[in-house]
């Protein structure tokens, strides 16, 4: 096999982790110095391809590639952008094509959710079709879980243990003080279609009535007299209510009660504003005192508390798709086997990409009590494992130190490219 760069980028909404990801497919590309030349990465996703904006990561310090396990948000610059099919934009594959060419990469590998899946296969098929065949592997990303067949998904284990913690934490504040003061505390998390976020906040319960009280799933049509019925118990029991609240919670008719009516690129429904919205209902039925916050960024920012499972598969992730790559595989996803609970054990193995590509893993039943506001034992024997062990990154001034790159573009040989 002759040598040939490698191409990887990042997409989508960004983890704790997708960096470790970065650093085990630079670091393992390093060891294969007959079949791989350089790792270019893409500035800003899929963009940086098209626009021609390709680092070099050669040029940054072994140090600093290092460093990026440790560091969140996604140090080439992520994107939200949807490849059209063929027939509608030929010309944007036609310079895909052409870049790729111009820079001799045969390796194409895209960190990202079930989208960036979708864009990966089209890569992977309409290269062969315009004589330049491309080794497209995608390398799983979301913090919603939701991607089929891999046991879980890097980035999900350190935002379900910021959630639980965040959790527990705000239940103890709460419960202080709800006897002259607030008496619901609703936290509303990430989770457009699946619930696995808010189901992971569970774990902030060791016994029986600790928070949450009450949990909204996506999976649960929403019905509203049930929910202050429960909210009112709650409050007469224990004194306080905590409410975990996925966004993508929606009524019977399939109606999201958080859609602001905007569309992202991918045509995604814009979400946000669940918990105010479940603390006016709450005050306007009920009239207790409350208080609410939305978790956003924070959860899928927060590297200082994330979970060293969740590190070492996000970077074993990186490494294996660097090695199936190498192996001759196309159009994969290197997914996460479980084989074992008690201990906890699992392994990769690669996975058809046209089996992964548009579609979600949601929540099972089983996973959810008969009522629809909690967890199982199943779940929690699920869950437990990947928020296990604590990954702190190095800490200066009383800060974390995070790692910063140079991103040294390699020159253009294509002509400019404007976006449509």
């Amino acid at each position: 096999m002759s040598k040939r760069n490698l191409f990887y980028a990042q997409s989508g909404g960004v983890t704790p982790v997708i960096n470790a990801s970065a650093a085990g497919v630079i670091q393992t590309a390093k060891r294969y110095p007959d079949q791989i030349g350089k790792v270019l990465a893409g500035q800003n996703g899929i963009l940086g391809a098209l626009q021609e904006n390709l680092i070099d990561t050669s040029k940054e310090r072994s140090r600093a590639i290092e460093g990026l396990i440790s560091t969140p948000g996604g140090a080439f610059g992520s994107c939200r952008y949807k490849l059209r099919s063929l027939s509608e934009n030929r010309a944007e594959y036609e310079r895909l094509i052409a870049v790729f060419e111009a820079h001799n990469i045969g390796y194409f590998l895209y960190n990202g959710g079930g989208d960036s899946a979708d864009t990966c296969l089209k890569v992977s098929q309409i290269s062969a079709s315009m004589g330049f065949p491309i080794q497209a592997i995608h390398i799983p990303k979301t913090i919603d879980n939701d991607l089929p067949l891999t046991d879980n998904c890097p980035g999900f284990g350190s935002v379900a243990k910021y959630v639980a913690i965040s959790t527990r934490e705000a239940a103890m504040d709460v419960a202080s003080m709800c006897a002259t003061s607030t008496k619901v505390f609703i936290l509303e998390v990430m989770g457009r279609h699946a619930g696995w976020i808010a189901g992971a906040s569970a774990l902030a319960a060791s016994e029986r009535g600790d928070a949450p009280h009450i949990i909204l799933f996506p999976e649960i049509a929403f019905d509203r007299d049930q929910f202050l019925k429960r909210v009112a118990e709650c409050v007469e029991r224990y004194g306080y209510c905590v409410i975990v609240a996925s966004e993508g919670a929606s009524t019977a008719d399939g109606k999201l009660l958080s859609d602001q009516g905007e569309r992202d690129a991918f045509g995604h429904a814009q979400l946000g504003g669940l918990a105010p919205l479940l603390a006016e209902m709450i005050r306007d039925t009920l009239g207790y005192k409350y208080h609410w916050a939305v978790a956003d960024y924070l959860q899928r920012a927060a590297r200082h508390i994330a979970s060293q499972t969740d590190v070492d598969q996000a970077f074993a992730l990186g490494k294996a798709a660097v090695q199936v790559a190498v192996a001759g595989a196309n159009a994969v996803m290197p997914a996460i086997k479980r084989t074992s609970n008690h201990p906890y054990r699992w392994s990769i193995e690669p996975v058809p990409l046209s089996r992964v590509a548009n579609r979600e893993k949601k929540m099972p039943r089983r996973f959810i009590t008969r009522d629809g506001f909690g967890i199982t034992p199943q779940a929690r024997a699920y869950f437990e494992p990947l928020i296990a062990g604590e990954a702190y990154p190095q800490y200066q001034r009383g800060l974390p130190r995070y790692t910063r790159l140079k991103q040294v573009l390699v020159p253009k040989r294509c002509p400019s490219w404007r976006r449509p």
